[in-house]
């Protein structure tokens, strides 16, 4: 097959390197429109349930992938100054630019031809020069965009501010910070992904962001605004840019995943909110799941493209079911900070609906002991 992929992003590649893998015999090329070693943002989450699937898909390729990880197996929940620890919630993380460096390589070594800086103006034309084409080119789709009257692509905005930022302060577990100022509640979503670098997502309600005067703060204003307020977790580090502009999430879907030989693939099909820390895990099981697809219908695009959407429907579902649940937490958390530290971290556990009391007693039985007992002293 000739195959062409817009996006070289994890999707893109992951699932460029499983097919040429499996059938040395096809053209595969991948478009990608910014230039080589471009990325923004910092480190990436996975569980053990999201790298349980890479290693099935490629145990070879699952060892070079999680060799310089960081590894953790507990989370925090800091509220009221106090720090929640909730164990068996084990965590591997990397650096997003070292992520794709090692699935380029991995690529190259297998003859996949990557060009970059480019950006495809006209989808159908590419589509018309390959048997397979492939959009994971990312939230901002340049191809489902082009092709919207198909794909309906639906887009729902939320109200809560972000701003993505670094630290050389190392937040070893998986940490959120909640953290009550006189303009409102501030939010620290954190951890470390490599020897010296930790993520830190700033999450503010658009009041709060507005009453704090972010609204006309520039790049640094911000950064230093927010450094100030988690001084007590940051030490003498301070948070560190990478254009960290203030964004809002945009949540995507799409009521057609297919269009002739064209396919959706990752964010590009659809997001699923980084609440939950699971956007490049689906974008890759996506990718797993098309390779598989293919792999299985040769030469019958329909019956592939059938079954990857039999697979992966359900899934996408669930999963942005959960991640409304998740931002429809978050932007209430307000009405949550008169709980102690054990009832808010127990709360946010079970936000989602998809973790039970007695998942939770499994995972770590002193955070359910210590939650019981509060529960039974009122």
């Amino acid at each position: 097959m000739k195959i062409d992929i817009v996006g070289a992003g994890p999707a893109g590649m992951y699932f460029a390197l499983l097919t040429k893998k499996y059938n040395p015999s096809h053209r595969i090329r991948i478009y990608e429109q910014n230039p080589e070693g471009a990325t923004y943002g910092w480190g990436v989450v996975f569980s053990d349930v999201g790298l349980s699937f890479l290693k099935e898909a490629d145990p070879a390729f699952f060892e070079e992938f999680i060799a310089h990880h960081e590894r953790c197996d507990y989370m925090e929940i800091v509220h009221c100054g106090t720090h929640v620890q909730v164990h068996g919630n084990h965590f591997s993380r990397t650096s997003r630019i070292d992520m794709l460096r090692v699935l380029q390589q991995a690529c190259k070594r297998e003859g996949i031809h990557i060009e970059y800086g480019r950006r495809i103006e006209d989808a159908r034309a590419l589509a018309a020069g390959c048997d397979l084409l492939v959009a994971a080119d990312g939230g901002n789709s340049v191809v489902r965009t082009q092709l919207a009257d198909h794909f309906r692509p639906q887009f729902v905005r939320r109200r809560n501010k972000f701003a993505w930022y670094g630290t050389r302060q190392r937040f070893h577990p998986v940490s959120l910070i909640f953290r009550e100022t006189p303009y409102g509640v501030f939010i620290a979503h954190s951890y470390q992904y490599s020897a010296g670098l930790s993520t830190f997502l700033v999450e503010v309600d658009p009041e709060t962001w507005q009453r704090a005067g972010l609204d006309k703060a520039t790049e640094d204003e911000s950064r230093r605004f927010c450094t100030e307020v988690f001084q007590a977790e940051l030490g003498s580090n301070e948070l560190l840019t990478n254009r960290s502009l203030w964004f809002e999430a945009n949540i995507v879907s799409n009521e057609r995943w297919t269009h002739g030989n064209i396919v959706l693939l990752g964010d590009a099909l659809r997001t699923v909110h980084f609440s939950l820390g699971s956007g490049t895990r689906m974008a890759m099981q996506d990718a797993i799941a098309l390779h598989r697809a293919v792999a299985g219908h040769p030469g019958d695009l329909p019956a592939a493209f059938a079954a990857f959407e039999t697979e992966r429907r359900p899934a996408s579902s669930s999963f942005q079911s959960a991640a409304a649940k998740s931002l429809d937490w978050y932007e209430n958390v307000a009405g949550k900070l008169h709980l102690d530290p054990v009832r808010f971290a127990y709360d946010y556990m079970r936000r989602t609906g998809q973790v039970s009391h007695d998942d939770l007693k499994q995972r770590d039985p002193g955070f359910t002991a210590a939650y019981d007992a509060l529960q039974a002293a009122t």
